[in-house]
């Protein structure tokens, strides 16, 4: 599901058992972080796979990349595998004004 930045923000922060997954490269990464977010790069193919198949299928996954394109990808991806709370941040990290780590 894809949700515009206000709705994806206040779904993580309101949602019990909320995960931010990131799946951009380290390289990207390296460049700032949301808050409390896991990174496991889509670009990693069958290991981004290995990778999201060990995580917790009950709860819920607001997804990000850098402009919204592999976050989609990676919730189609989840969504096949059996995950059933995903959400894409539309515009991704480039169009977001929430906080950020470095």
């Amino acid at each position: 599901m894809n949700l515009e930045q206000k709705e994806w923000w206040e779904g993580f922060l309101t949602t019990e058992n909320a995960v931010i997954l990131d799946v951009r490269t380290e390289e990207e990464v390296a460049n700032g972080i949301i808050p409390e977010a896991i990174n496991i790069d889509i670009y990693k193919g069958q290991g981004f796979i290995y990778q999201v198949e060990e995580l917790d299928k009950d709860k819920s996954y607001f997804i990000y990349c850098l402009a919204g394109g592999r976050s989609a990808q990676a919730c189609g991806i989840m969504k096949q595998l059996g995950f059933e709370k995903v959400y894409n941040l539309v515009g991704g990290i480039s169009q977001w004004e929430g906080p950020i780590e470095n």
